[in-house]
């Protein structure tokens, strides 16, 4: 399963009183406040709207079903999520608190949404990330099996990408 590493031992999300679910457009509005609150690559709720992403919008994209998304939450306050596009199997956002970091929700959440847009018959799934190794992002997909895909678009962002193989791990390009 694409974002799950082989032989990770990480936190038992369960024990600590969190749960993932699948994203409703209710949630839209706490998303877009998170992702402007992560500890790298931080997007402010302006920035966004900038780009045409508000609550509204997000909210929509769920609601039309262009996004398989998921949340992690604990006691009903959410901690992060990940989004994906139905259309193209492209991770569009994995976001997560600072204070949430270090308990296995990247993984999980990302594992969920990969999970979505392979049952949709996705055999490539896509990503952008940071090119620089100090970011965070650059080494935690790579641990991952995602691997680049010689494309850095215009935001100096890497596409990294997870092919299915038989195995259920990152293969070569066809």
């Amino acid at each position: 399963m694409p974002g799950l590493a082989s032989g990770w031992r990480g936190v038992n999300i369960a024990r600590a009183g969190i749960t993932c679910r699948r994203a409703v457009p209710a949630d839209a509005p706490t998303c877009v406040a998170i992702r402007g609150q992560t500890r790298d690559n931080a997007i402010k709720p302006a920035q966004l709207a900038a780009l045409g992403i508000t609550a509204d919008t997000w909210a929509a994209a769920m609601h039309s079903g262009a996004l398989a998304g998921h949340v992690a939450e604990q006691h009903g306050r959410v901690l992060g999520h990940c989004f994906g596009a139905v259309a193209t199997g492209e991770v569009l956002v994995l976001a997560v608190l600072p204070e949430a970091d270090g308990r296995g929700l990247g993984r999980q959440l990302l594992a969920l949404v990969s999970a979505d847009l392979l049952a949709l018959g996705h055999t490539r799934l896509f990503l952008s990330a940071s090119i620089d190794p100090a970011m965070r992002s650059h080494g935690f997909y790579r641990h991952l099996g995602w691997r680049p895909a010689g494309v850095v678009d215009s935001h100096g962002d890497e596409t990294l990408e997870w092919w299915a193989t038989a195995t259920g791990a990152c293969g070569p390009s066809p």
